[in-house]
């Protein structure tokens, strides 16, 4: 694991982890479990719960059980996300997570395009769905 990956993982098991948690009625719920999902082993499970109004993120919290890089994915992800309209989080980069841990890590770039993935995939149904109603 990169030094910087294991650096912020130490940082949030001294401060905790502001993101974990979850919502009664998020605007969006996604959920991946298992080999080929976000985190990719066979035990893990990753849960986001997202509120969004007036077209922002108005809160996002996950649950999740995953390895440490997917753990610090999950919370960079949470943080870009937090306030911003949805095309601005549909806009973000793996490059965005990569500045704000301060790695080159492939293993977080792997992380952070499935994450972005898993996301844009939940955000576009909400949107369909919200623009039909």
């Amino acid at each position: 694991m990169d030094a910087a990956v294991i650096k912020y993982y130490r940082k949030l098991l001294r401060t905790g982890f502001e993101h974990a948690g979850s919502f009664d009625n998020p605007s969006v719920f996604l959920e991946s479990r298992g080999r080929g999902g976000v985190c990719g082993r066979a035990a893990d499970y990753v849960q986001i719960f997202i509120n969004i109004s007036k077209g922002r993120v108005d809160g996002i919290k996950y649950l999740c059980t995953c390895d440490p890089t997917a753990n610090v994915a999950i919370e960079v992800l949470c943080a870009l996300a937090r306030g911003k309209t949805l095309n601005e989080v549909e806009s973000t980069s793996e490059d965005s997570f990569l500045h704000v841990v301060g790695t080159e890590s492939e293993e977080m770039r792997e992380k952070a395009r499935a994450l972005l993935k898993f996301l844009n995939e939940g955000l576009t149904k909400y949107k369909t769905k919200t623009d039909s109603e």
